[in-house]
């Protein structure tokens, strides 16, 4: 079992700790992201964009979610593994909602589940909980509902900040032990972190709540597409690979690697 479990991270809240939250895909980085000791590693439906080379993450698969959550759940001794629901594995009806994310228990070895959504899904939301998966819930900039929003837009302005906030209300009264909140004003964040109990986590949604997480590609420079304006980039691993690969090309195509140090005798 991981060191750091679901009531840990509820705890974190009361306890004024703010939770770190990072993606991860494959046995590799999250490794590396459970050394660094980072408090939850998700393996996000992000992965259809940085990892497949989609435009949205609608396309990916329970089956492809499954798999990455399964290897990245190698790669992690301490942190919280979270599996990241994928679109229309839990909005058609409640039994395969309850059915797929107990796949990411059973098969994949996470300790819970991501799902986006408010009002509209707090009754899965407590299906779930009532069979024992624990849920982490999403509001606010829903990826997965990218077309019905018109494109990745801040949501939650104006007369809108009331429905966000009632999605979050819904999301904790249906069971929820955390929640992302994505795309919101500060000031809303803000607002719902101090009227929840459980933590929040935040993605563009300013400093007030009680965590954060980015994706791993924008922050480490892998991404081949312009960052949000929310994302923080901490290293450019995407340039410092180029020049890896071009180094070893020169190498190959002059004849200096491999060398005798490089070569069985």
């Amino acid at each position: 079992m991981p060191g750091i479990t679901v009531p840990d991270i509820v705890r974190m809240k009361a306890d004024g700790r703010r939770i770190v939250m990072v993606t991860a895909y494959d046995y590799a980085f999250a490794r590396l992201a459970d050394e660094a000791g980072v408090d939850v590693v998700l393996v996000g439906d992000s992965l259809g964009m940085v990892v497949q080379g989609h435009s949205t993450t609608l396309p990916v698969t329970v089956d492809q979610m499954v798999y990455h959550t399964t290897i990245v759940r190698r790669g992690v001794e301490k942190a919280l593994v979270v599996g990241d629901m994928p679109f229309l594995s839990y909005q058609a009806n409640r039994d395969d909602a309850v059915w797929n994310a107990g796949r990411f228990l059973k098969e994949a070895g996470a300790a819970a589940v991501k799902l986006e959504g408010g009002v509209a899904i707090s009754d899965t939301i407590a299906s779930m909980v009532k069979a024992d998966i624990p849920v982490m819930g999403h509001v606010g900039l829903r990826p997965q509902a990218v077309h019905a929003m018109g494109g990745y837009k801040v949501q939650g302005r104006g007369l809108d900040a009331q429905r966000v906030l009632d999605d979050a209300l819904a999301v904790e009264a249906a069971g929820a032990f955390s929640i992302v909140l994505e795309g919101v004003p500060a000031e809303l964040a803000a607002r719902i972190t101090g009227a929840l109990k459980i933590p929040t986590i935040g993605i563009g949604a300013g400093s007030d709540c009680d965590g954060q997480v980015l994706v791993m590609h924008d922050m480490l420079g892998l991404f081949d597409r312009p960052s949000p304006k929310f994302s923080k980039r901490y290293a450019d691993l995407g340039a410092a690979t180029i020049e890896a690969f071009r180094r070893y090309g020169d190498e190959v195509r002059s004849g200096k690697f491999p060398g005798d140090e490089h070569t069985i005798a």
